[in-house]
């Protein structure tokens, strides 16, 4: 069904479309300002879709895993062996303990994953739970589309729903907030991240989308803040409610560890989502503790088994013994000897730096990633085969209709379920925005 829709949804845009709805991407992605670092957020004329099917498979796997990567978090707080798998800097390991004044450890977070099996099966290769962005690009890119004219004609034949994600976004910050404060009250949020950053539009949609909702919102540079009474301010403007999107090593590194946003989240003067504590789960070797069968003991049935499905097999790189595929293996030898079915990654970075895609390496290049390896924590993780679908664009003013790989990114509401979901595409198999894959 999926299939010929895409046919039918392409031949309406060969017959005649194509022309008129490029100029309303264009026009619109102008208009709204949906860039991310002066880049169009999208190129294609077509959405990605989803059956009702895949959605809910996806939704009720991500529960599930959501359930055993909290699980680990609660583990990772009270064994300092199971912390010290995550590989904590000296600073982290200062602020991952402070109490944040609610229970989720990241309120709104994105799980970036892959269909395989033909779409009977999920796989969940990263877990944003710092900082994730997409979801207000994902919501308006959603009204572009609607609006599109290929689609006025399509939707005559075909039902489609969007999945919004920015309410759960809000729905998440203000639930923290409530937690916090103990008071049913309006906070004053204060988007917090660098002037300067590439999803500085993305705050911008944020900021009025909240204004919308009637709250008092304000996007502000945390070097332009004080800590002074009590109270965190940006000049006039009191914070009650920080959203978050500043990354937190930036934030040490530049503003110190008692710079003033830091300080006053310890000290209760404002609530932050999400907070410190998301350290935890952010580092990408929390998906070792998952799939690690020295913590076995830590999960349920049901978390084992959403594990073995769903987390692809996963370590920190180390000089140890482990399992594979039912056997012992030595793990650096291993990874030296398999480099065609592996990816190495960084612990804690992001845009795709730092990643080796082993099937795509050379010997060399290998062999470098090793032993950066070797100097910082790095993960390895199992190849996913990279799922694709064909999509249009306009390309010299024809119409052009190729492949292109795509993974399945759902937003996380209240650290517990699935709400919207983003899609990033790509003709490389590092698929991300910053590298240069566009979202859909």
């Amino acid at each position: 069904m999926t299939t010929s829709a895409i046919a039918r949804y392409h031949d309406l845009l060969a017959g005649g479309l194509a022309a008129d709805s490029q100029d309303w991407l264009e026009e619109q992605i102008a208009r709204r300002d949906l860039t991310f670092g002066g880049r169009p957020v999208c190129t294609v004329l077509r959405p990605r879709w989803m059956t009702a099917r895949e959605y809910e498979l996806c939704r009720a796997r991500a529960a599930v895993v959501l359930r055993a990567f909290g699980t680990a978090h609660r583990a990772a707080l009270a064994d300092k062996s199971v912390r010290a798998q995550l590989r904590l800097t000296d600073w982290e390991e200062q602020l991952v303990t402070v109490d944040p004044g609610f229970a989720a450890a990241s309120p709104t977070s994105r799980l970036d994953a892959f269909f395989v099996d033909g779409g009977t099966g999920l796989r969940f290769t990263e877990y944003n739970a710092e900082t994730p962005a997409g979801a207000a690009y994902n919501d308006a890119l959603s009204e572009v589309f609607e609006q599109m004219p290929v689609m006025r004609v399509f939707l005559r034949e075909h039902h489609l729903r969007p999945l919004p994600a920015r309410s759960g976004v809000l729905r998440s910050l203000l639930g923290a907030f409530a937690e916090w404060s103990g008071a049913r009250e309006r906070p004053r949020i204060a988007i917090l991240d660098w002037r300067e950053v590439p999803t500085f539009s993305e705050f911008v949609l944020y900021e009025r989308y909240f204004a919308e909702q009637g709250l008092e919102c304000r996007i502000v540079d945390p070097r332009e803040v004080e800590y002074r009474d009590g109270v965190l301010r940006d000049g006039d403007f009191e914070i009650s409610l920080i959203y978050k999107r500043v990354l937190i090593h930036e934030l040490v590194e530049r503003c110190g560890i008692d710079g003033p946003v830091i300080r006053a989240v310890r000290d209760r003067a404002v609530c932050m989502v999400n907070p410190f504590s998301c350290k935890l789960l952010h580092k990408k070797a929390s998906l070792a503790v998952l799939s690690d069968e020295r913590n076995a003991r830590l999960f349920g049935a049901e978390e084992r088994e959403a594990i073995d499905a769903c987390i692809p097999w996963t370590r920190v790189v180390e000089e140890r013994h482990t399992m594979y595929d039912g056997r012992e293996i030595d793990l650096l030898r291993f990874i030296r000897d398999n480099r065609e079915r592996l990816v190495l990654k960084p612990n804690d970075e992001y845009g795709g730096k730092g990643i080796v895609l082993g099937w795509e390496a050379t010997d060399a290049e290998w062999e470098a990633g090793l032993a950066a390896a070797s100097e910082e924590p790095y993960i390895v993780q199992e190849r996913i085969t990279l799922p694709s679908e064909p999509y249009p664009s306009v390309i010299d003013g024809r119409l052009e209709v190729f492949d292109r790989m795509l993974d399945t990114a759902p937003f996380v509401s209240d650290g517990a379920y699935v709400e919207g979901c983003m899609t990033r595409l790509g003709t490389a198999s590092l698929l991300n925005v910053t590298a240069g894959g566009g979202s859909n």
